[in-house]
């Protein structure tokens, strides 16, 4: 049994599965919801967007950069994996 080492990072998992819930979320909402500083979000998205895993999308909101955020096709197919894999695991830890 092999876990996506790529998701298996806390932040990271968090972005993904935030992500997994809603259909996009800007980094100000990401950074609220992981409750992890700028850079943090800034470093594992682009891990992530790197990977295919996310998409990322720059704008405008007005005058104000605005860049969002959603969860690939890709993405969501490492996302059930991963947690077919710690269910698998769970499972044989408990014995069952």
């Amino acid at each position: 049994m092999a876990l996506d080492k790529l998701i298996h990072e806390r932040v990271r998992l968090a972005l993904v599965s935030a992500l997994a819930v809603h259909d996009s979320l800007t980094f100000s909402e990401l950074k609220a919801l992981l409750e992890t500083t700028d850079g943090n979000v800034s470093v594992h998205a682009r891990k992530l967007e790197d990977a295919g895993y996310i998409a990322c999308k720059k704008g405008f909101d007005g005058r104000i950069p605005r860049t969002e955020y959603r969860l690939t096709a890709a993405g969501r197919r490492a996302l059930e994996r991963y947690l077919g894999h710690m269910e698998a695991l769970i499972r044989r830890v408990g014995g069952e």
